[in-house]
């Protein structure tokens, strides 16, 4: 395609025409969002990421955690003969483990995918750095495992595109060390337009190769196009594999997964959640079986959040609260982070729209960085509800510190430094008596956990 240069100059202006002209029916990714009637801040421009490796080498390489004790390498090589293999070892270039993976590719219209691998090393201990190279080609990459038990520490950030925001965001995250980032939807901002799927990947690659990214899918992930891509998500499934499987699902776009005395569930905001869906169904029987003793911290990421004050994508969320809230609220999930609205807003306990302390935090962190910019315009007056509230760029980091305590704070993007606007301390629901006293079954008899 690179040698090509109608496919490479031609072809992209066309998509433009098509996916972002002023008639709805050729949006199929953006008719997705209402009319925005809000005036957002103008963002910084779309970072290109080339790629200046050699056919043979990987690119775009990024982890995730697979399975207890287990990471999934995923990287993409223009050469279709490397083989699905990852070679990794304790010591810098010294590999004594091999491991032989799948692959994949997809088509998109006039565009092809590399061959994009994925394979699954391990047991492998806890916080513990392994060195490993893709494909037999290319640099060696390294990264460390989460710790076994707390501290831990999370870095959440949604929304997060590919701009010149977006690189301000990464630098702030990387200055200082981390075990796990979360993004609760809006990856690349492709809409569409592979290549910079493509750039996307090379962007964040040199983060994402180093921890484990555990992401789920935003509503600029959807990439329909009537008749010919009804379904969506063929982008996003075959570059961002996660443990879908291993956790009872049948779908990519909803997931859980356990890590260092948490458990963390991946919702999909733009797949079928009502009472007869088959996430329902997962997310009920997944929730079941969370065991409090030992993952006592359980929180929840989706993108189109369930509250919101911001004048953006306002409701949007609904449907999917009212179908789903219960289950959450009678697990008692300590919090929900959800992206979408492109500001930061944080709320109290809530449970059917009141205070509740029993009901999770809600965390709207939806300002990574996308290339739409911010949503400046909220509510006035403001909800009791919602306790702070800010369009600017930035990240969130969540310290579990032990089963009873969490540190969450957010970091306001201040162009050289990350200014930490909001923090709190949470206490873990386990601990609350009261709440576990009057919980209640699918049958609406009593449930006493006061064992926890």
């Amino acid at each position: 395609m690179e040698n090509n240069p109608w496919l490479k100059h031609f072809f992209p202006l066309l998509l433009t025409f098509f996916f972002f002209s002023p008639f709805p029916l050729l949006q199929p990714s953006l008719a997705l969002q209402s009319d925005d009637t809000y005036v957002r801040q103008p963002p910084r421009q779309i970072v290109d990421t080339p790629h200046r490796r050699s056919k043979s080498d990987p690119q775009q390489v990024h982890i995730s955690l697979v399975g207890k004790d287990y990471m999934r390498i995923t990287w993409i090589t223009d050469d279709k003969n490397v083989e699905s293999k990852v070679e990794y070892g304790k010591v810098s270039g010294k590999y004594d483990a091999t491991a032989v993976g799948e692959h994949t590719s997809y088509h998109y219209f006039f565009y092809s995918s590399g061959k994009i691998h994925h394979v699954k090393i391990g047991p492998l201990e806890a916080a513990t750095t392994y060195y490993y190279r893709c494909g037999g080609h290319g640099p060696e990459f390294s990264f460390k495992t989460p710790p076994p038990n707390f501290p831990i520490e999370f870095v959440v950030v949604g929304d997060l595109g590919q701009t010149e925001w977006t690189a301000s965001t990464l630098t702030h995250v990387d200055s200082k060390d981390y075990d796990v980032f979360l993004l609760p939807g809006d990856l690349s901002y492709a809409d569409s337009h592979q290549l910079l799927w493509d750039s996307f990947g090379r962007l964040v690659e040199p983060y994402a190769s180093r921890r484990p990214w555990m992401v789920t899918e935003g509503n600029h992930e959807v990439e329909t196009f009537p008749i010919i891509y009804p379904h969506g998500f063929k982008a996003y499934n075959a570059r961002w594999l996660m443990p879908y499987e291993e956790s009872g699902s049948t779908s990519n776009l909803y997931y859980s997964f356990d890590v260092s005395g948490c458990h963390i569930i991946m919702l999909g905001s733009y797949t079928d959640f009502d009472q007869d869906s088959a996430q329902y169904k997962w997310l009920e029987s997944d929730l079941g079986k969370v065991d409090r003793t030992k993952t006592p911290w359980v929180m929840v990421l989706l993108h189109a959040p369930w509250y919101n004050t911001n004048l953006a994508h306002k409701g949007e969320g609904e449907s999917m609260r009212k179908s789903m809230e219960d289950l959450l609220y009678k697990a008692r999930v300590d919090v929900v982070f959800a992206g979408h609205v492109h500001a930061y807003e944080r709320f109290t306990r809530i449970y059917d729209n009141k205070a509740d302390p029993c009901g999770p935090v809600y965390i709207t962190i939806g300002d990574g960085g996308n290339r739409e910019g911010l949503a400046l315009m909220f509510e006035n007056p403001s909800s009791e509800l919602s306790l702070y509230r800010e369009p600017s760029f930035g990240h969130g980091r969540l310290r579990i510190v032990d089963g009873t305590r969490a540190h969450w704070s957010w970091h306001r993007n201040n162009d050289s430094d990350a200014y930490v606007a909001d923090e709190i301390w949470l206490e873990n629901l386990t601990k609350s008596k009261s709440c576990w006293l009057n919980t209640q079954d699918n049958d609406g008899s009593k449930v006493n956990k006061d064992e926890l």
